[in-house]
């Protein structure tokens, strides 16, 4: 694969290649609705959504504003979810022994979807590909008052402490050295899947070259 740093995560299954591919967003991107679309069309593919990670109300902090501090890290049990993305490579890797089968053809993919990926350092050696969508804050506002939360957003939350905190994680990214692809989030959901599959398709077709080369 382009990364074989991210085999040795777990200190073992040295023979077998996996492919992570990110997708990253300001809230109501629209990437869990294009990881479900990529998932559909990619063979042996799985998702851990970021969103499945929070933790319970109970412990989330309140601003001098009163508002729930949600998008932030320390909201988030990463360690929890660092831990399913493992279980997942020793399940793949199980699998691939058990069947005898480590070929190119057989590549698992696993598509970590979220809004705080990038900010969060002990992700970095598992990038293989990488993408953010980006929506422009009126559309972002508009998309974020359709949803339902629980608990619900209260008065002024997005202005008072969505958007900012966006914001800030977007001038923290300034400071990412690898390769990040950025998509128009304005896009028809058609439109944005068949840009992103065939640039995995041609992501994979790279990484399936490399294993047969080595």
């Amino acid at each position: 694969m382009v990364y074989i740093k991210c085999i040795f995560l777990l200190g073992i299954f040295d023979f077998f290649f996996f492919s992570f591919f990110f997708l990253f967003s300001v809230t109501n991107g629209g990437k869990t609705t294009l990881a479900k679309n990529l998932q559909k069309h990619l063979p042996n593919c799985s998702i851990v959504s970021q969103d499945d990670f929070f933790k319970p109300e109970s412990e989330i902090e309140i601003d001098a504003n009163g508002f729930l501090q949600y998008d932030v890290l320390e909201a988030l049990n990463m360690e929890k979810m660092m831990s399913t993305i493992s279980c997942w490579m020793e399940s793949q890797g199980q699998s691939l022994a058990s069947t005898d089968s480590g070929s190119a053809e057989e590549i698992p993919i696993l598509i970590v979807e979220g809004f705080l990926l990038f900010n969060y350092k002990p992700l970095d050696t598992l990038w293989n590909r990488s993408y953010f969508l980006t929506i422009p804050y009126e559309e972002c506002k508009r998309r974020r008052s359709t949803r339902v939360y629980e608990p619900p957003d209260t008065p002024g939350y997005f202005d008072g402490h969505v958007w900012p905190m966006y914001l800030k994680h977007r001038r923290e990214m300034a400071k990412i050295t690898w390769e990040i692809v950025y998509l128009d989030g304005t896009k028809s959901e058609e439109d944005l899947f068949k840009e992103v599959y065939e640039d995995l398709i041609q992501e994979l077709a790279k990484q399936k070259g490399l294993h047969v080369t080595t």
